[in-house]
């Protein structure tokens, strides 16, 4: 899976590319035959913005965004979104209505 990072108006670590990098390529194993991935980092102000983009085929594209005072908390948020969007993804139309069902 290709992971490309882009940074508008922030300085990013090596180290918090890393944990995105480590973070996307693992929800991007859950899905079958995950393309690639964008991981945007934006800093406006105070405010710091993290956007990861999953791509897979026939699929629609999973987007997730965190915001935060840090990158940090910011890419935590955004990961925490796409795993449950992932795991949404997972689960077959007869398990999602059981638990319709039960409530």
């Amino acid at each position: 899976m290709e992971i490309l990072f882009q940074s508008h108006h922030a300085q990013v670590s090596d180290h918090m590319r890393e944990r995105a990098r480590t973070a996307v390529t693992k929800l991007g194993a859950r899905l079958a035959r995950a393309v690639n991935a964008v991981v945007r980092f934006e800093s406006d102000g105070p405010t710091r913005r993290v956007e990861i983009v999953l791509h897979a085929p026939r699929k629609r594209a999973m987007v997730a965004e965190g915001s935060a005072r840090f990158f940090g908390p910011a890419l935590a948020y955004a990961i925490d979104r796409l795993d449950a969007q992932t795991r949404q993804l997972k689960r077959t139309p007869k398990t999602r209505s059981r638990k319709i069902a039960r409530a």
